[in-house]
């Protein structure tokens, strides 16, 4: 197992590469760049803002931007606005040498920021992919288990909704519902602004955690649901499910070491993707929720044309998206001793 995950972990290689040079020209397409949102003042110098922009690299053809990325490049402090403090410094070794750079509008290096957010948003994905699948799976292979049943009609039907369903206005409505109209939950945040800062707390973020996790875990039943009830209904006609109980078995056994075991199979295949999906950032909930994670972060750098704070994030979550794939093929040997990782 230890030589597959390697060579699956060099197989990514060509793959974050790929990813990162699509990534950095759709963001070099787009309009405006960092140099307007920082020299956004009436006093600052023309020389400057030219010196910035040669420094930062941002005169040069997007070739070379990315080899800068890449490798480094050397820029010294430049005062910009007039105010006698210099706004960019440092040398940046590149991201090859683990060097993300410095956040143009934090003015901070790129990977502490970005560390800084993640427990935030482990503390939305964590419950929300474990509570998903367990309640997902249940559901579903319940609703194979009852088919054609009342429960089975209903399951089908909540899943339709819950997957037709826009997470962003679920999330607004549950707002609207619990934090203006009956005032039982806080309406965004992390943490009570008006008390002292203790630093990270998991047992103050308890309350602001509620919303955004059930708007996470609810998408995921809808998905888990429907595909664990699909399956556990092919493996209920398969012949071996049959030799079972003509072997004698009982129905507990068979439910939970036949027919549950095989039906989980595909849908682990869509553990690695969710994986990714909420630990790289669940963007549209918290921006919702107001919740500072990483999906917001990179939110933030976006509007603010902060370059090397968008490729960071988007470097990280591409590693986080692919490791969560080498899980998905862990757990495959796990669920299945059929399955080999060689």
């Amino acid at each position: 197992m230890n030589t597959y995950l390697v060579r699956r972990l060099f197989q990514a290689i060509p793959t974050l590469f790929g990813i990162s040079i699509l990534s950095f020209m759709l963001m070099l397409a787009t309009p405006g760049d960092p140099i307007t949102t920082i020299t956004f003042n009436p006093n600052s110098k023309p020389e400057a803002t030219a010196m910035l922009r040669r420094q930062l690299g941002l005169d040069q053809p997007p070739l070379v931007q990315y080899v800068y990325w890449l490798v480094g490049n050397d820029w010294r402090q430049i005062d910009v606005d007039g105010d006698g403090l210099g706004d960019v410094q440092g040398t940046r070794r590149g991201v090859l040498r683990g060097d993300f750079g410095v956040s143009i509008a934090l003015k901070r290096p790129v990977l502490d920021v970005i560390v800084e957010r993640i427990p935030a948003t482990l503390l939305l994905a964590v419950p929300a992919i474990l509570l998903g699948y367990l309640i997902g799976v249940g559901i579903g292979l319940l609703a194979a288990l009852r088919h054609k049943s009342w429960f089975d009609q209903l399951s089908r039907v909540l899943s339709v909704f819950g997957s037709a369903i826009p997470a962003f206005w679920l999330g607004l409505i549950l707002i609207i519902v619990f934090s203006v109209n009956l005032r039982v939950l806080p309406m965004g945040g992390m943490r009570d602004i008006t008390q002292e800062d203790t630093g990270f707390n998991i047992f103050q973020s308890l309350p602001y955690m509620v919303m955004p996790v059930l708007v996470l875990t609810l998408g995921i039943i809808a998905v888990i649901s429907r595909y664990a009830r699909v399956q556990a209904l092919e493996v209920l006609s398969q012949d071996y499910v049959r030799t079972a109980y003509a072997k004698g078995l009982g129905s507990q056994y068979v439910y939970l070491w036949h027919v549950a075991r095989n039906a989980l199979i595909p849908v682990i295949t869509l553990l690695g993707g969710a994986i990714g999906t909420l630990l790289g950032g669940a963007v549209i909930i918290e921006q919702v929720f107001n919740w500072p994670g990483l999906g917001r972060l990179t939110i933030d750098a976006v509007s603010q044309r902060d370059y090397p704070l968008i490729m960071g994030a988007v470097v990280i979550s591409a590693v986080i998206y692919i490791l969560g794939l080498l899980v998905t093929d862990v757990l495959y040997s796990l669920v299945d001793p059929r399955i080999r990782l060689s």
